[in-house]
């Protein structure tokens, strides 16, 4: 016996639908190129949507063809984001920080038909329009320049374009919760990058998990900047969540610097926020240098990579903000496990508590994660015994785009690459990623731990941990570090922070001194270079 409901498809248009229906004056901020914020609603937000809806299948896109974007955070990218998804398009969002080979790569091996772009990356697209015959409109995401437009004669306008779609434009009804929404690459993979294709579905149930109180806890009451760009997996789907909520959403642009975060959150008033610790260390750098403080802020997801402990203090104790640690990767939507206490915990002492939020915190429902050994056998969630973390649920991928069967799911399971451990309570702690994990006489070390204590030494800038050949272990952990601007501090005083903290066997062999850690277009280490560099210093001793 079927029950008796209502079938209605979870729909990115029911998104801003419903934004628009009861948030329809809630306030949408976004700061331009050239610094201007301009400011529209939802309800605004929704008519210009359906309108580039229009106008894009004026054009003769047609269902599932691939849209491309290459745009910071703001108004019009959030037009894309529906008006694309909404009319039974596919949004493809590019990461303009790949190397041109990988977006050449990547807008090639989508397909995408049209390329969405903003002025900030006219030079790239320049570099990249003959390469990429597919592409049939090449369009600025601004108003009409007459003087831009005789010097490119191939180049559009977005105001120009969203201006011949139809004012009384519907969404179309042949849209399934199934078809695809839209397209990431991820670069955290061998070989070339991989597309995750989303669909309507996987992004609502997504979408309605993350806006919970022990996940993203958005409301109509906050006010939410997505410092986590647009292309980096749809912002960690913040442009789903925050609408669905109504929450009141400021798009910061290009300027992801200390100082204009910081004057952006205070004088828009902004509650919460979400970015990757390369951003957050910025951030806290201007406070500390400018005595700035951030009375409106109340919490910050940080995810990406592992979050330093001394940041998360940071935040906490000089400026009273609360840090919720997160973990996601693209193939998941991307969020896997944010950290939140339960009522359990709320009676125990603030250095227990300081403990547990320490790991990368556990999955909402709709997510379940485990670990494995190497025959795949599922290991005790005992938070002791490390494993392969593997996940499934309603929003990790099946497969990835136009991939080789059978080349992802193991067994009902994604292995994410990570290794971890996970609590009976679902509280997940990422030791290392599989191919970073030092294995130093039969042993593991984690890179991870040492990075995060590396990083509160007070004259560590920026940090990395790799594993470093060794004639008698095999390998061993070797510490790469930035030093903080005209400091001197040798390799000794930073070697001797760990006495105490670690076993003393994990302690590294050397340090390295770098001007910069190598980090991939979405902030993380890029170990490899680092592994090629120094790989071999401890032979040579």
């Amino acid at each position: 016996m079927r029950g008796l409901m209502m079938d209605q498809p979870l729909l990115i248009s029911g998104i801003i639908d419903h934004a628009a229906r009861y948030h329809g004056d809630t306030e949408v901020v976004s700061v331009g190129i050239d610094g201007h914020r301009d400011r529209t609603d939802y309800a605004g937000v929704r008519k210009r949507s359906l309108k580039l809806g229009s106008a894009l299948l004026k054009r003769g896109m047609k269902k599932s063809d691939r849209i491309a974007t290459v745009a910071w955070n703001n108004f019009r990218h959030l037009e894309l984001y529906y008006g694309v998804s909404g009319s039974g398009l596919v949004c493809h969002t590019v990461n303009p920080r790949l190397f041109p080979e990988q977006l050449v790569y990547i807008m090639g091996h989508a397909e995408d038909r049209i390329v969405f772009f903003d002025k900030t990356f006219l030079s790239l697209v320049e570099a990249l329009q003959n390469q990429l015959p597919n592409v049939e409109a090449w369009i600025m995401m601004e108003d009409h320049d007459e003087e831009l437009a005789k010097e490119h004669s191939w180049l559009e306008f977005y105001e120009d374009f969203i201006a011949t779609g139809d004012d009384d434009f519907n969404w179309p009804d042949d849209i399934d919760e199934w078809d695809a929404s839209s397209l990431c690459y991820t670069s955290g993979t061998t070989g070339n990058p991989k597309g995750v294709l989303y669909a309507h579905r996987s992004t609502l149930l997504h979408a309605m998990m993350s806006a919970t109180p022990d996940v993203m806890g958005f409301s109509a009451r906050d006010s939410m900047v997505p410092v986590v760009p647009m292309f980096h997996v749809n912002a960690w789907g913040s442009p789903y969540s925050a609408v669905l909520a109504g929450s009141r959403l400021v798009l910061p642009g290009p300027f992801l610097d200390g100082e204009s975060l910081v004057t952006l959150f205070n004088e828009e008033k902004v509650t919460i926020s979400a970015g990757v610790p390369t951003i957050w260390a910025g951030l806290i750098q201007y406070l500390e240098t400018s005595g700035n403080k951030l009375p409106h802020l109340e919490r910050t997801v940080i995810g990406g990579s592992a979050c330093p402990p001394s940041m998360i203090d940071k935040f906490r104790d000089n400026y009273d903000v609360d840090v919720l640690h997160a973990w996601g990767m693209t193939e998941m939507s991307p969020l896997g496990t944010v950290n939140h206490l339960k009522n359990k915990h709320l009676d125990l002492d603030a250095d227990k508590q300081k403990e547990i939020r320490l790991s990368q915190g556990r999955p909402p429902y709709g997510m379940e994660l485990g670990v494995f050994d190497d025959e795949g056998n599922q290991l005790p969630n005992d938070g002791e015994t490390q494993g392969n973390l593997h996940c499934r649920g309603g929003w990790v991928l099946s497969d990835y785009y136009l991939a080789d069967p059978d080349t992802t799911i193991d067994d009902g399971w994604f292995p994410t690459g990570d290794v971890a451990t996970l609590d009976e309570d679902g509280f997940m702690q990422i030791r290392d990623r599989s191919k970073d994990i030092i294995k130093s006489g039969g042993e593991w070390i984690s890179s991870v731990d040492l990075e995060n204590l590396a990083m509160a030494h007070p004259c560590v800038a920026d940090a990395a941990v790799i594993a470093a050949r060794h004639e008698k272990w095999d390998e061993r952990p070797l510490l790469v570090v930035v030093r903080k601007e005209n400091d001197e501090t040798g390799a000794g005083d930073i070697l001797s922070f760990y006495s105490g903290k670690v076993a003393k066997w994990w302690i590294p062999d050397a340090v390295e001194f770098v001007d910069e850690i190598p980090r991939n277009a979405t902030g993380k280490v890029r170990k490899n270079v680092l592994r090629e560099q120094f790989g071999d210093v401890l032979m040579e001793t």
